[in-house]
């Protein structure tokens, strides 16, 4: 297997030939630099944030900050392993369900049981799901999978629509704050520290996920499946393994959307928030992680200005702008910055001589 890998990192991550290995040495050494940066730069906005806005946009912040978790779980799916999911809203919406139940009706608020809870009912959804449409005989091609997470989300849509029990139309509203012990996480500065806390953590947890050896099958997998196949390497397990991580990172966003809002309601769980998540990703740039976080930013905060400036025509503004960001920059605004290099990444070191070393 050890060949096999050293196969993948010469087919996916550099050149085998001396000459196109030098070549793409000061390319790495810009993505290391300017990744970093760009991160290091969101996180200090991200930190200062609550310090030099108004109480309403800092509560509107907060919904940012759980939606670009929420974007990230995407971007793993998609623009690591190349699942177009569809259906991401499925994960995300379901686990908001689940706790706005458990505090309906069991009284369980406590942040350490529901954020478990919501973050394994995501990942319990994905896995059946994933095992349905990747777990095949046969590779599943990208339309099928594509249209089994459309179909998937759409039927939980009209499934929650039409269930009494999960209240209809209506949702279920008035959900209890979310608590540690006697302390209830209301809107504001503290629920925004929280949920900026856990994307941090994920966010983290993630760039190690992709940079390691799972990362470089993963991106051999997005560039050429047949070939990762060849080496040895079950494709299909590691587009499971990568949808499961998806959703289980969408039910933790889900449950923190549910208890910040304080009501779920099925477009939670419907194709409208499936389609949303694939812009913010689009917009931002696939494949880099911190894209997709500063995709979910920009197209929330353009959507709340112009919405609050052109309300009759702020949704025909904001799909003009998306149109020509994805025809003039199919990358994604990140690739201001970064190449498309970074997609792929660096996975070992040069040694003097033939190649670059697989790790």
């Amino acid at each position: 297997m050890g060949a096999a890998r050293q196969a993948v990192h010469a087919d996916v991550g550099g050149e085998t030939d001396v000459s196109v290995a030098e070549s793409t040495t000061a390319e790495r050494s810009s993505a290391r630099r300017v990744l970093p940066i760009v991160e290091g730069v969101v996180l200090v906005a991200a930190l200062i944030a609550p310090l030099v806005l108004q109480d309403y946009l800092t509560v509107f912040a907060t919904r940012v900050v759980i939606l670009a978790l929420f974007a990230l779980s995407f971007d793993l799916v998609w623009g690591y392993a190349g699942i177009m999911s569809f259906g991401q809203a499925l994960f995300f919406g379901s686990a908001g369900y689940g706790v706005a139940l458990l505090a309906r009706d069991l009284d369980i608020t406590n942040i350490f049981l529901v954020l478990p809870a919501g973050t394994l009912i995501g990942l319990t959804f994905a896995l059946l799901l994933g095992g349905f449409l990747l777990l095949g005989r046969h590779p599943s091609s990208v339309i099928f999978v594509s249209l089994g997470t459309l179909t998937g989300s759409y039927a939980a849509d009209r499934l929650a629509r039409g269930w009494y029990y999960l209240g209809g139309q209506n949702g279920i509203p008035s959900i209890a704050p979310m608590t540690l012990g006697g302390y209830e996480f209301s809107e504001g500065p503290g629920f925004y520290y929280l949920v900026l806390g856990i994307l941090v953590v994920v966010y983290l947890l993630c760039r190690f996920l992709v940079r390691s050896q799972f990362g470089l099958a993963l991106a051999g997998l997005r560039e050429n499946e047949q070939r990762i196949a060849f080496f040895g390497y079950k494709a299909q397990h590691l587009k499971a393994i990568i949808f499961a991580i998806g959703g289980a990172i969408a039910g933790l966003a889900g449950s923190l959307y549910a208890f910040h809002e304080g009501f779920v309601w099925p477009n939670m769980v419907g194709v409208v928030v499936s389609t949303q998540v694939v812009l913010y990703v689009l917009f931002g740039g696939s494949g880099t992680l911190i894209g997709a976080v500063i995709g979910t930013v920009i197209v929330e905060g353009v959507s709340f200005w112009l919405s609050d400036n052109y309300r009759d025509i702020w949704p025909i503004i904001l799909g003009v702008l998306l149109l020509l960001v994805i025809l003039f920059r199919p990358l994604g605004l990140i690739s201001f910055v970064l190449g498309e290099r970074e997609r792929v990444g660096s996975f070992g070191t040069k040694i003097k001589g033939k190649k670059n070393a697989a790790p």
